[in-house]
């Protein structure tokens, strides 16, 4: 019988379907982080008030209302300069998330570290933004990352538990 390259066996190596939830939360946040970037660049050269002001009208939203004073206020004191720096950001974020997000998906331990250093890093910010305002989005977004970073430290410290019981085996 002829083995077909995209057909399993069944002693095939499974993927861990958890790792493949993250690798695709990640990949989403990069597409997400280059939209973003894009549209910071796609503003350089124009007045970010008055496209601000288009987006409020196109959307039928009362010009007259706080959250509209406070954006126009802040889009006020974004340059050119500043907008560049914005997509630059933006864009490394995403290839971050992108080079998790592959490696992650072919379970590569260097890209659970580095999802574990970068998750982490960033837990403590998101606890003071969750202390410092509730919100929905906040307490969710804190809660994927506790789950991403809890699975991936117990992944991580389950493999070198493996690797101590089979050199102490061996």
């Amino acid at each position: 019988m002829i083995k077909l390259p995209w057909r399993r066996s069944s002693k095939q190596h499974q993927h861990n379907s958890w790792l493949i939830l993250i690798a695709a939360f990640k990949v989403a946040q990069a597409l997400l982080f280059v939209s973003i970037g894009v549209g910071a660049l796609k503003l350089l050269h124009k007045d970010v008030g008055d496209e601000l002001m288009r987006l409020v009208d196109h959307l039928h939203y009362n010009p007259e209302s706080r959250l509209v004073h406070f954006l126009l206020w802040r889009a006020d004191q974004l340059d050119d300069h500043l907008l560049r720096r914005i997509g630059a950001v933006f864009f490394i974020e995403a290839g971050l998330d992108l080079a998790e997000g592959i490696g992650l998906y072919l379970e590569k331990v260097w890209a659970e570290y580095l999802t574990l250093t970068i998750t982490g890093s960033f837990l403590p910010w998101e606890i003071f933004e969750v202390f410092k305002r509730i919100t929905w989005v906040r307490v969710g977004l804190l809660a994927i990352n506790l789950l991403v970073f809890f699975y991936l430290l117990w992944l991580v410290a389950a493999r070198k538990r493996g690797r101590q019981s089979a050199s102490s085996a061996a």
